[in-house]
C-alpha cells in the first residue's frame, strides 16, 4: 500500500534500481553469514537481516515497479500482451527459481547467494543503462525518448563504420 505513494513521489527508475541494489547488498551479506557461520555464532543474526532487508528491498523495487514500467511504456493496443508476457515470464522464473533452489544450494553451499548477487548486479547495469524514468511522462514522450537514444546510437555506429572506411583507404 505504500508503495502506491513512494513510486509517485520517488520515480520508478530510482526505486527500482536502489531495490536492486539493496537486494544486490543483502544477497552478498547472506552469503558472508552462511559462509562464516561455523566459525561465529552470531553470523545467523546476520543472514537473518540480511534475508529481511532482501525481501523490504524487493517489496521497494523489483517486485512492483516492473508492473508501473511494463503498463507505461506500451500504448493501449499492445499492452495486454505486454502485460502477458511479462507475467508470463515473471511465473515462470519464480517456478525455475522454487525448483531449482534446492539443487542449486546442495551444490553451491554457503556460496548459493553469489548466483543471485551477479544476476543482481547485471540487472542493475541492465536498469541503469536501459531502463528510462516514466514518472509524470506520457506515453508519447517515453517513445520519444526512446527514439532519440535509438537514432543517436545510430549515428553513431554511422559515423564508426565511415570513420573504419576512412582509414581502411588511407592503408591502400
Amino acid at each position: 500500500f505504500l508503495q502506491l505513494f513512494l513510486v509517485e513521489k520517488a520515480g520508478r527508475r530510482s526505486l527500482f534500481m536502489s531495490g536492486l541494489m539493496g537486494m544486490l547488498v543483502s544477497a552478498v551479506a547472506m552469503t558472508v553469514g552462511l559462509a562464516l557461520l561455523s566459525q561465529f555464532a552470531w553470523m545467523s543474526y546476520v543472514s537473518m537481516v540480511a534475508i529481511f532487508l532482501f525481501v523490504i528491498f524487493f517489496e521497494v523495487g523489483p517486485g512492483p515497479i516492473p508492473w508501473f514500467i511494463v503498463a507505461e511504456l506500451f500504448s493501449q493496443g499492445p499492452r495486454p500482451a505486454a502485460i502477458t508476457i511479462a507475467g508470463f515470464c515473471n511465473w515462470t522464473c519464480n517456478f525455475i527459481v522454487g525448483m531449482c533452489f534446492q539443487y542449486i544450494a546442495d551444490l553451491c553451499g554457503p556460496y548459493v547467494f553469489v548466483i543471485f548477487a551477479a544476476l543482481l548486479f547485471a540487472f542493475f547495469l541492465f536498469a541503469y543503462f536501459k531502463v528510462p524514468e516514466t514518472k509524470g511522462k506520457s506515453f508519447e514522450e517515453i517513445m520519444a525518448a526512446f527514439r532519440r537514444k535509438k537514432h543517436s546510437t545510430i549515428r553513431g555506429a554511422k559515423a564508426m563504420t565511415e570513420l573504419e572506411e576512412l582509414r581502411g583507404s588511407e592503408e591502400a
